[in-house]
């Protein structure tokens, strides 16, 4: 059976300054809220934030950002956070921006123990100065390399005590992903069950990827609320 930890504060004690963390989410969807308070709050420094983005300004990532516990963010996209932009032009804060289907897959690989492979995105483009470029079968190939993380903090829907995890719907994004790329997977969950209560074909995450569980309710916050007349 997995720690079910009893507070964000316990979950996240173990985060020290300069840790490479991997969070789970995609805008908003998907992120463990409660988890990324408890950083906020515990004011931990010069991290290493490895997510498809930095949230908005005032919720999720944005909030570590806002507080400047950012050393260096790894993501694909920036689009929605203004004062990640200004950090940016300012040269608060350094930025790896790599295209979202590499992203995805140097987190698998590197969840997967494979420390590189190539892949056709970026060649030609400045992406590709000063990288290993190889041919196959007549195209071009950038060697990238796959992604690790001290701690890895995900969500999901469902949990079992063995560790086993269930996500809803899109919040599934990055999160399977980034649960098996982290020495430490801290596992934030809505809904906590009993061995055996989930459909063993129905686990998104197995329990062997998960190293502890906090259970908690999320906001749920609507990244661009759009509206019909």
């Amino acid at each position: 059976m997995k720690p079910v930890l009893s507070s964000f504060k316990e979950a996240v004690k173990d985060i020290q300054d300069g840790s490479v963390l991997m969070v789970g989410g995609f805008g908003l969807v998907g992120i463990p809220e409660n988890l990324i308070l408890a950083l906020v709050e515990k004011g931990t420094k010069d991290l290493t934030i490895i997510s498809n983005n930095c949230g908005v300004d005032d919720w999720g990532l944005g909030l570590l950002l806002k507080n400047n516990q950012i050393k260096k963010m790894v993501g694909s996209y920036v689009g929605e956070n203004k004062e990640f932009e200004r950090q940016v032009l300012s040269g608060e804060i350094e930025v790896e921006l790599i295209p979202q289907g590499t992203l995805a897959e140097r987190i698998r690989a590197g969840g997967a123990g494979i420390p590189a492979f190539y892949t056709p995105a970026g060649v030609g483009t400045p992406l590709a100065l000063g990288r290993e470029i190889r041919s196959f079968g007549g195209k071009e190939y950038m060697l990238e390399t796959g992604l690790q993380a001290d701690f890895s903090l995900i969500r999901a829907a469902k949990a079992d005590r063995m560790g086993n995890l269930v996500y809803h719907k899109t919040a599934r994004n990055f999160n399977p992903l980034m649960a098996a790329a982290g020495k430490a997977t801290i596992a934030e969950v809505e809904e906590l069950n009993e061995a055996g209560f989930l459909d063993a074909d129905a686990v998104h995450t197995p329990g062997i990827y998960v190293q502890s569980l906090i259970v908690g309710s999320q906001e749920k916050r609507i990244e661009r609320l759009t509206v019909a007349n």
